[in-house]
């Protein structure tokens, strides 16, 4: 057998190299770095590389597009795309983790422990979780870039092990943290073990693991049909259960609640743009001309997420539920875009994964602000009142909930309005109409909590809205205005997308 050596574009793969690199450094920084200086040495390695990634990453939007490492990884313009979100969620999001608050001080110690107790005394400060968002951000930039179906399992690891890691890393409420951690990790292994099986059939099916070689067996149909149509079963489980879709959705609430906020904020709109990606560049490459084989299930996965997500909605209790089933409800929205299978649903959907991120990131954030002597409040009957506590903070979180509900002048009308548009153009009739119904349902809880804040009077419980650190206020700030520029002006990044957002066949 003859040694190919492996033929590699480093200025293509620099943005992923970069993250990568800044994650090495924070894991030496860890080992050798004196405690009290890890903290700040931590946040300007990790802005540092995310800052510099982007760089490369502009750079490498200007020049053509390439093969960059021997058919496992393409950098087009749906991809640049996706990456550039992913980044700029991640800058933000990382503003928010380094807010120690939120983060346990030993997470090794047992809950509720004499270690524990020591080392919250000590006010020692959780600083691996840098390096981990930059594992996580890394994992994230390749997979929708991703082109066989190896890489993509590897950046799908790489995305997930220290998400698992950061969703135990609660200060308050341990147990509950570690617990969605297990179910996290549990349930992660079980798509990771469907995915493969799946990849193994496809495999089967057409010979190779690419997927322009998958898309040739299709159109060539030379493979065993059920081969196909168990694969295309079993990666769908594996995507699907990442972006928490009916049936797949069952960690989310759990996660959601339990994880620091964070961390929260940080899952729910850098990976949702991530898995969204691997999913469109799949399924409109590689699965395009199978549609009759998916499209049917989709479809009424899509129906069952949105209406399943909203209606659950109204009976939470908690913020951070209530977000989680709110996000499982996007999930069926942007399901919407797949199905649309056309250069519109491509658009539509990159729009959305964008416009939703910023949203979910600072609804997160305000969340952080709501605190009592125990830490965060997020049962909403203690928020009654917020608007007369604090109007600045109660209309910001108005404002995200108005965009998740869809109401003009916001990014969230213009997010739905384009993605109802291409399905109602590729003919999905009944996810438009399922959609619609679904979006009034949502906007009923979404409007119960600003009557909350605005219409109620305050409980003298002990709640109050903390004055944020200027990081965290960066990432209030930037996300609103992004949320209401998107609503009033989206033409610059709608015709940027169109002009920009295509997929290497």
């Amino acid at each position: 057998m003859q040694f190919i050596a492996p033929v590699l574009n480093y200025a293509q793969l620099a943005p992923i190299l970069i993250v990568l690199a800044g994650a090495l450094i924070g894991v030496l920084i860890e080992a050798f770095a004196p405690r009290a200086s890890r903290h700040n040495a931590q946040l300007f390695i990790t802005v540092g590389s995310l800052v510099a990634s982007f760089a490369a990453l502009m750079r490498v939007r200007t020049q053509s597009s390439v093969d960059a490492a021997m058919g496992s990884v393409a950098f087009d313009g749906a991809g640049v795309l996706l990456q550039t979100s992913i980044l700029i969620l991640a800058l933000l999001s990382v503003f928010l983790i380094a807010d120690q608050e939120n983060f346990t001080a030993l997470p090794a110690a047992v809950p509720g422990s004499e270690e524990e107790r020591q080392s919250l005394q000590l006010d020692l400060r959780v600083t691996e979780v840098f390096p981990l968002t930059l594992f996580a951000v890394a994992g994230m930039m390749l997979f929708p870039v991703a082109t066989d179906l190896i890489t993509l399992f590897v950046a799908l690891e790489v995305l997930s092990l220290p998400l698992y890691l950061m969703a135990g890393l609660s200060r308050r409420r341990r147990l509950m943290s570690q617990e969605s951690a297990l179910k996290y990790f549990l349930l992660g292994a079980f798509s990771s073990a469907f995915f493969l099986f799946g990849a193994a059939y496809l495999y089967g099916y057409s010979g190779t693991i690419t997927f322009s070689g998958i898309q040739a067996s299709v159109v060539g149909g030379s493979g065993n049909d059920v081969f196909l149509l168990l694969g295309i079963a079993f990666i769908s489980v594996g995507l699907l259960f990442k972006v928490g879709a009916v049936p797949f959705h069952a960690w989310s609430p759990d996660v959601y609640q339990g994880a620091p906020t964070a961390i929260t904020g940080f899952m729910a709109a850098a990976t949702k743009v991530a898995a969204f990606g691997a999913i469109l560049r799949i399924f409109y490459v590689s699965f395009a001309n199978a549609e009759w084989s998916w499209k049917p299930a989709f479809v009424v996965i899509a129906i069952i997420t949105m209406v399943f997500g909203s209606v659950v909605a109204i009976t939470q209790r908690d913020v951070k539920r209530m977000l989680a089933y709110s996000s499982i409800a996007h999930a069926g929205f942007l399901l919407a875009g797949v199905i649309s299978l056309s250069k519109s649903g491509l658009n539509s959907t990159i729009f959305y994964l964008f416009a939703y991120g910023i949203a979910t990131l600072g609804a997160f954030a305000v969340v952080t602000l709501i605190r009592d002597s125990a830490g965060e409040v997020t049962d909403l009957n203690r928020w009654s009142g917020l608007g007369k506590r604090s109007p600045l903070v109660a209309s910001v979180f108005a404002l995200f909930l108005l965009a998740f509900a869809g109401i003009p002048l916001t990014s969230g009308f213009i997010g739905k309005f384009s993605i109802f548009s291409a399905a109602y153009e590729s003919g999905s009739t009944a996810i438009l109409i399922s959609g619609v119904l679904s979006s009034a349902i949502a906007a009923f809880f979404y409007i119960r909590v600003i009557v909350l804040m605005f219409f109620k009077d305050p409980v003298e419980d002990g709640t109050s809205v903390v004055i944020p650190s200027g990081l965290t206020t960066i990432t209030i700030a930037v996300t609103s205005a992004v949320t209401l520029i998107l609503g009033v002006f989206p033409a610059p990044l709608i015709d940027f997308i169109e002009s920009y957002a295509f997929f290497i066949r």
